[in-house]
């Protein structure tokens, strides 16, 4: 997809003196390996088949390829392995996402991460292998470039690079990610000092709160952090801006999740983008679950993210529908109908979670890995 193509939502917003970037991300890389619509997991000594695989970039290229897709300027760090899962990783990310990798190296004799992810009943199971990266965020980036946000994961001992960003002017939103060891430390909160915004889901905000709900959780990041955010899976999501006073719940779209791999990076990055064109809350979190919502119904983690041309297509769709519900989308999303009508038809929409050329797609939709394709929705 061409750069004339790619819709920008921060356009008014940009001038000469403007950020470099509007957003930074660090972290591992991970090429995946997704199997869905398994009806179980495969028990010791046999095999499950299964009709639905892709494969793509995964880890933090979720959240990267998620952010360049809805027209943020995406910068991301992270370790690339000279092996092929490496190099299939870097082409998708620059030639094909348009996500900025010179903060990013590539390491010789190094083996890249890759994941193998099971789709069952609406979750997922992971396998992984890999290594620690070969140097540091803060070794990679250097001195942060100037950007309007950082997603950043919330550790006790925050990175130099992000707390640097911080004091150059970047909000910092903060993710979590997996503890193996099930602590859930309640001091890692501490950090949130440093943060403009906080994303856990449910359970992660129970776990660090000591509480037995997600409003009581809630409440209680609210108090740490101007923009509090808690994910509710098939509930949606709530959220407080003391900034702004404003406090709001939005339940999800009743959607089929084909392949969950992805949706919460998803979500993130469209909470983003959200904030950064100045969206008021409702509507931050009405277009977060709508991103995440579309993700979920393609295989494929990050390479199932929408573009501006699949949520311009959505909207077109449900504006001429009849029926109640979708009436409801109508009142809920009409914030859209502005944004969509400045969007090009060319607009970029996901692409296929494959490697291969022609073995897994139909003869008339042959996938084109190096470029989007056109959903399905």
């Amino acid at each position: 997809m061409s750069q004339q193509h790619r819709f920008d939502p921060l356009a008014a917003l940009r001038g000469p003196d403007g950020p470099e970037f509007d957003l930074l991300l660090a972290g591992q890389v991970f090429f995946d390996i997704i199997f869905t619509g398994l009806e179980q997991l495969p028990s010791p000594g046999t095999e499950v088949w299964t009709d639905g695989m892709g494969s793509g970039p995964g880890g933090i290229a979720n959240q990267a390829i998620a952010a360049s897709r809805l027209g943020l300027r995406t910068t991301l760090s992270a370790a690339f392995g000279d092996d092929g899962y490496g190099q299939f990783n870097w082409d998708v990310l620059q030639d094909q996402e348009h996500v900025d990798l010179s903060r990013s190296r590539v390491f010789g004799q190094w083996h890249s991460p890759v994941t193998v992810s099971l789709s069952v009943h609406h979750d997922r199971s992971m396998i992984t292998h890999g290594h620690p990266s070969p140097l540091r965020a803060t070794e990679l980036i250097g001195t942060p470039p100037s950007c309007r946000a950082a997603i950043v994961g919330l550790e006790q001992e925050m990175e130099p690079w992000a707390l640097t960003a911080a004091a150059g002017g970047t909000k910092l939103f903060g993710d979590v990610g997996w503890d193996p060891a099930g602590e859930w430390a309640p001091e890692t909160l501490s950090s949130l000092e440093h943060f403009y915004a906080f994303m856990p889901n449910a359970g992660e905000a129970m776990a660090y709160t000591r509480t037995e709900d997600p409003w009581a959780a809630l409440y209680s990041l609210a108090d740490r952090v101007p923009v509090a955010v808690v994910t509710v899976g098939q509930q949606g999501a709530m959220a407080i801006d003391s900034l702004t006073g404003e406090e709001e719940w939005v339940p999800a779209l009743p959607v089929s999740a084909y392949d969950p791999t992805g949706a919460g990076d998803c979500f993130g990055a469209a909470f983003v983008m959200g904030d950064l064109a100045g969206f008021r809350l409702a509507d931050r979190l009405s277009f977060a679950n709508l991103c995440a919502s579309l993700s979920v119904q393609h295989v494929g983690g990050s390479l199932a993210a929408p573009g501006w041309g699949d949520i311009a297509d959505w909207w077109r769709r449900v504006s001429a529908g009849r029926d109640g519900v979708r009436k409801q989308w109508l009142r809920r999303y009409a914030f859209l109908e502005d944004l969509v009508s400045d969007v090009p038809v060319e607009a970029v929409r996901r692409a296929t979670a494959t490697i291969a050329r022609h073995s897994d797609a139909s003869p008339s939709r042959t996938p084109k890995w190096r470029g989007e394709m056109p959903g399905t929705l």
